[in-house]
């Protein structure tokens, strides 16, 4: 690329960073995207940012496509060249977004798996047998009494929650958004043994809520391996990752109160139409309920 694309590059990352200040998985993310289709331009000779057009991020796309890249992650990439191209328009570096009307292969959008109630209360009371299990089961707890994503939970710290209240504040939620959460009377409990444990843990000033046996903030992929050997340690069969209790709580709430708008503001969702997808895990549980039940729908037996 022409020395004048790459500093436009560095500026547009600066202007994330500094003036946008999106988060840092964010940053990573854009960078990688770019960086699919500055490959692309060094493969077709394009030296300037001004010189590409729509065919060409079609032509992009559609071999990011062929590589088996899916739809979710072409997505990802198209936001992140008209972002970049936003930029350049803002600062006169570009007359035109060539990715605006671009639209990525449509896949069909697979059901979040999740856990019955049964299976739920089979992981969280299978009991804690030290005291970074107890700070485990306050984790899973949280997970599925609030409805946190990883990066959330693993971001909260000590001021974030209000147990008197029952409450927690996630401040830098998806987008950058903030909401108020409320916490269920077992999570609260779990908290509050595992906060009595904190105090022997933590180093001076340390402000994360749950911190490694280091005395420092947990990262997520901790709290991710923790859940794992969790599950294999109490012999639960079900592979298990972090998001599942979340998927859960979206699905038991809706499936108990019916409320998509009430389901949506506590996921954080900024389109109830992510949200809506839990209406159709609903469903799916109804029509095997309804298959299993009906006289006239039962198959019949051999």
């Amino acid at each position: 690329m022409h020395t004048d694309a790459e500093h436009a590059l560095t500026a547009f990352f600066d202007q994330l960073q500094v003036e946008v200040r999106a988060s840092e998985h964010t940053i990573n993310s854009y960078r990688r995207d770019i960086r699919q289709l500055t490959r692309y331009c060094t493969d077709k000779a394009i030296d300037r940012w001004i010189d590409l057009t729509q065919s060409d991020i079609r032509a992009h796309i559609a071999g990011r496509h062929r590589q088996g890249i899916g739809s979710k992650s072409l997505q990802r990439e198209l936001s992140a060249i008209r972002s970049f191209y936003n930029f350049l328009l803002k600062n006169r570096l570009a007359d035109n977004n060539p990715a605006q009307y671009v639209k990525a292969p449509k896949q069909s959008r697979k059901l979040p798996k999740t856990l019955d109630v049964d299976q739920v209360n089979g992981l969280l009371e299978a009991g804690a047998d030290s005291v970074l299990e107890i700070r485990d089961l306050a984790m899973f707890e949280l997970f599925y009494s609030s409805g946190l994503r990883l990066s959330e939970l693993a971001a909260l710290n000590l001021t974030d929650i209000d147990l008197p209240d029952r409450s927690l504040i996630v401040r830098a939620g998806k987008g950058g958004k903030s909401r108020l959460l409320p916490i269920g009377r077992k999570a609260v409990d779990s908290l509050e043994n595992w906060l009595a444990q904190r105090l022997k843990m933590a180093i001076a000033a340390e402000p994360a809520l749950f911190i490694s046996s280091r005395g420092t903030r947990l990262g997520q992929r901790g709290i991710q391996l923790r859940l794992a050997q969790w599950c294999k340690k109490k012999g639960i069969a079900e592979h298990l990752h972090p998001h599942m209790l979340r998927h859960s709580f979206a699905s038991h709430l809706l499936e108990s109160s019916q409320d998509l708008r009430a389901v949506q503001e506590l996921l954080g969702h900024s389109n109830i139409s992510t949200t809506q997808i839990y209406t159709h895990l609903d469903f799916q549980h109804l029509s095997e309920i309804y298959d299993k039940a009906h006289p006239r729908a039962r198959k019949k037996s051999d």
